[in-house]
């Protein structure tokens, strides 16, 4: 019903930016309405959630991330981002793009991977 489709991954150095992107596609009513989001997992670890953006506006994230990460999202291209800046080591893994909303999804991307080297 939705597809989730994530882009700009790479290989960075710490104190690096990076800024991800993830373009919706699918049943327009879904995604309009959607809580969108970004997780992240590393390798041994369990996915663990980055930040959310409500379909109203409502920003929320991880602590490990306040005030070096920026979610944001264009609504007119159905389009979430994720402004990483401040990169280190530890925000190393496979970062998701997450979308749902009550009783539809989540649908889930096919993840990109972020390297940060020390």
């Amino acid at each position: 019903q939705v597809q989730l489709v994530e882009s700009g991954g790479g290989l960075v150095q710490a104190g690096d930016s990076l800024r991800l992107s993830c373009a919706a596609s699918g049943k327009i009513f879904i995604i309009k309405a959607m809580t969108m989001g970004w997780y992240r997992q590393a390798p041994g670890k369990q996915r663990e959630l980055v930040a959310t953006a409500t379909s109203a506006g409502s920003l929320n994230y991880a602590d490990s991330v306040m005030g070096r990460f920026t979610i944001s999202r264009d609504n007119a291209k159905d389009t979430v981002y994720l402004q990483m800046d401040s990169l280190n080591p530890e925000d190393t893994g496979v970062y998701y793009c997450s979308g749902g909303i009550s009783g539809l999804g989540p649908y889930w991307g096919q993840g990109t991977q972020v390297t940060v080297s020390s």
